[in-house]
């Protein structure tokens, strides 16, 4: 990977290598939820099988998916200018998803949140934010409203300051809890803001100063952390079957802010560093991809479906509910292929309608001027 200073980091054009990591993450984040679907994990007291041992060592190399996500962001946003419109369309998307759906399932007579929880139901649809609809949108879209702030203090600090102020978070967020064998009041398992900045200002620090030890081994530290975290996962399955004191940490390592999820994030991305995609029709295709997939995750994790569609696709493809390994990988296939396909399909159509919408009615609105002001003020901060 070349080192942040140069001038590839702050081209326009999105690189099709880490469009194509974007891409491998949503996929890997699909995985895993099939794998929490489908029961298909070690899990304490119930008995070890092929499926769940294959299962657990896939969480353990897709469990990174989430940090990747963080740090393509950072990598390459704390060299660019904070976009007021994008945080804006950001949250449209995520409120067309959590608006638009539940009509279409009532429609087909599909229960939904709102007709079981009423009023309830209707809160996480109009406010998907403030009501963890999608945890990770939730945390996303917060760290984006950051950004600016983050990016400034990045780039503002020397080298030696950033290293003590990520090093500290590490050690508070990251490795501490992976050596406790008791849980933190404070810790949520990586699934919030806080280990979002840890891992953004991370991601701020490898784009303006490298990193060589991953320059040369990242594929190697992929793999290596990957088999660590099955690894112990593994050992302490069967501790914890003996000693229930080992439960809480037979959990620890796919927790996201674990550090070998952590360090296999970082191995990773800098493993695609390393893949070079000539221009062409095949990248502007992956960009196209890239910019599409957060649908796949909008769509299949919204809280009417994220319980139904195991069960839908799984019904289809699978109507005789044959179980064995075979089986298991058929589903895994089927259910990915299908959730990453209609994600991608529902993002462009919404894409489209954004568009038609934005060029017919936005653009001419005193709203639109007042946020290309702000994007103008705010570009005149960035490095």
């Amino acid at each position: 990977m070349q080192n942040g200073k140069e001038g590839n980091v702050t081209e326009h054009k999105r690189m099709a290598n880490y469009e194509l990591l974007r891409v491998l993450a949503m996929i890997m984040v699909v995985v895993m939820h099939f794998l929490a679907q489908s029961d298909s994990l070690l899990e304490i007291d119930v008995p070890v099988s092929g499926v769940r041992v294959l299962g657990s060592l896939l969480e353990a190399f897709c469990l990174v998916a989430v940090n990747v996500y963080v740090l393509i962001s950072g990598y390459f946003g704390v060299r660019g200018a904070f976009r007021p419109g994008k945080a804006a369309a950001l949250f449209l998307q995520i409120w067309f998803y959590a608006l638009m759906i539940p009509p279409v399932l009532i429609l087909l007579g599909v229960p939904t949140a709102a007709s079981s929880m009423g009023v309830y139901g209707l809160i996480q649809y109009l406010f998907p934010i403030e009501t963890e609809h999608y945890w990770f949108a939730t945390s996303y879209f917060m760290l984006y409203l950051l950004s600016p702030v983050l990016n400034m203090a990045a780039r503002n600090l020397t080298k030696k300051q950033l290293q003590i102020t990520l090093g500290g978070l590490l050690v508070l967020l990251c490795g501490m809890k992976s050596i406790s064998p008791f849980a933190f009041a404070f810790d949520r398992y990586g699934y919030d803001l806080p280990w979002f900045i840890c891992v953004y200002l991370a991601a701020a620090y490898l784009s303006l100063y490298g990193w060589e030890f991953m320059e040369k081994r990242g594929w190697l530290v992929y793999v290596g952390s990957a088999l660590a975290g099955f690894g112990v996962n593994a050992v302490m399955y069967f501790a914890s079957c003996r000693w229930d004191s080992f439960r809480y940490y037979f959990t620890v390592p796919f927790h996201y802010n674990y550090i070998f999820c952590f360090t296999g994030a970082v191995g990773l991305f800098y493993g695609f560093s390393k893949i070079h995609i000539k221009e062409g029709l095949s990248a502007e295709v992956i960009r196209r991809l890239g910019g599409l997939c957060f649908g796949v995750y909008l769509l299949h994790e919204h809280i009417d479906l994220r319980q139904a569609w195991y069960g839908w696709i799984t019904g289809a493809i699978n109507p005789w509910g044959g179980t064995g390994l075979l089986f298991f990988l058929w589903e895994l296939a089927g259910c990915t292929v299908i959730l990453f396909t209609a994600g991608i399909l529902a993002e462009w159509i919404r894409s489209r309608l954004s568009g038609i919408l934005f060029n017919k009615v936005v653009r001419k609105t005193k709203l639109y001027a007042w946020l290309r002001g702000l994007e103008l003020a705010f570009a005149r901060t960035a490095g």
